[in-house]
């Protein structure tokens, strides 16, 4: 497994299947809907397996100068437990690190809290419920 950040259309192809897939699919949304606006300014990973197959997806993009928000992660759910997202979350802290960034936030879904804890991230606040059903906190690091 590695992490690239796509560049081909095949590549962001598979990004945004990924994304929609894991993120948007399961709550009955439109194709489309796992697309933001800000898309083409963020940092895009995604981790492949030996095949180049997307596995895992995750974007950076920086609020401030200090401060990088984690945004879409997703992991193929035939992969999820194995800690594979803690990649994805490695390299976007190592690129919001080279971009200057000191601080690093987002917006956890409430069964993924435990997983960005135990990669050093705190529950600042509870926040938005998304689709009405999906309970939102939003968390911080220290990069």
């Amino acid at each position: 497994m590695k992490v690239i950040e796509p560049a081909t259309p095949e590549q962001f192809k598979q990004y945004y299947q990924l994304r929609y897939d894991t993120l948007r699919k399961p709550w009955n949304q439109p194709e489309g809907s796992e697309r933001a606006e800000d898309d083409e300014q963020a940092i895009h990973a995604m981790l492949v397996d030996e095949n180049n197959e997307a596995v895992g997806v995750c974007r950076l993009h920086l609020n401030t100068t200090e401060e990088g928000q984690i945004r879409f992660m997703g992991v193929r759910s035939d992969k999820q437990g194995l800690r594979l997202g803690d990649q994805l979350l490695s390299y976007l802290e190592a690129r919001a690190r080279q971009l200057g960034a000191t601080t690093m936030t987002l917006q956890a879904r409430e069964n993924a809290v435990n997983f960005y804890r135990r990669n050093g991230y705190e529950v600042e606040e509870k926040t938005y419920l998304l689709f009405g059903s999906i309970q939102h906190y939003k968390m911080a690091k220290q990069l």
